[in-house]
């Protein structure tokens, strides 16, 4: 989504009863605590990782983690919802470079900033790691809002919660009648990301997802959409003060705070003054 939205996200969390802890480390080396929070979360076939969009540690954090698993040769896949599914860098050499590498992703600089994602990215490159776009394509979206079988893919607890998040993630200004078609596509979006993760598995290692936490959510998200035979954990990341916690996330690593901000505060239309 355009990173607008997704910061605005951030603070939808509490709508869906998402636990907010966390933790950071800023050195690769696998004896950092970024590591051994990974292997204390193996072995699994799939990572979760569920960043705040605008706080910089977690971008950090997400490079930690494809290195630590990648050492260890663990790391089947690195899967990024800053890119759209059917972009993949598996033909491309290790020592391919930055430009290389966005442009089999066909990334968009306006939406995912490079310097936030290229880090964690070129990581797995460089350890010769396929990274997959795993977010649903643009085109697709269109079919995805008029699809009433998604409405299915969630309970109605869940459907309803994440119809709250819509709302607070588009600033509480789509009119009603859009809540439902584009909760299918958040829905279509965490299905994506599923399918990604089960066409890139591999026996005895794991496929990283980096994506935000609302994607991460095992109650509303990629987990719900995930075969049985298909073992994932998920950590959310937060910025911040903890917000309690819950089960819907298997870890919670906290990092430091971010200057708030409201990302909805340009969209909203101006208030008129009294002449």
């Amino acid at each position: 989504m355009p990173i607008l939205r997704s910061r605005a996200l951030h603070r939808l969390v509490p709508l869906v009863g998402a636990a907010m802890l966390v933790a950071c480390a800023t050195s690769p080396s696998t004896d950092a605590p970024t590591a051994r929070r990974v292997d204390a979360l193996m072995p699994v076939d799939a990572l979760l990782l569920g960043e705040q969009h605008d706080a910089p540690e977690h971008q950090v954090i997400e490079r930690e983690t494809v290195e630590a698993l990648a050492a260890k040769g663990r790391l089947a896949a690195l899967a990024i919802e800053m890119a759209e599914e059917g972009n993949a860098t598996g033909y491309l050499p290790r020592d391919a470079t930055e430009e290389q590498v966005k442009t089999a992703l066909s990334w968009n600089e306006k939406a995912w900033p490079w310097s936030a994602y290229g880090p964690a990215v070129m990581a797995a490159v460089h350890a010769g790691v396929p990274v997959v776009g795993a977010n649903l394509p643009r085109e697709h979206m269109k079919d995805a809002m008029a699809d009433v079988s998604l409405d299915a893919q969630l309970t109605a607890e869940a459907r309803t919660a994440q119809q709250d998040a819509v709302r607070a993630g588009h600033c509480d200004l789509l009119p009603e009648s859009q809540i439902v078609p584009m909760t299918r596509i958040q829905i279509a979006r965490d299905r994506a990301m599923a399918q990604t993760i089960v066409k890139a598995r591999a026996p005895g290692k794991t496929v990283l997802l980096v994506s935000g936490a609302g994607h991460t959510n095992k109650a509303l998200g990629v987990p719900q959409h995930l075969p049985n035979d298909v073992s994932v954990k998920v950590v959310q990341m937060q910025a911040g003060a903890p917000r309690g916690t819950t089960d819907i996330f298997d870890a919670a690593w906290p990092t430091p705070p971010v200057p708030e901000k409201d990302y909805c505060a340009e969209l909203r239309p101006p208030v008129k003054r009294a002449s």
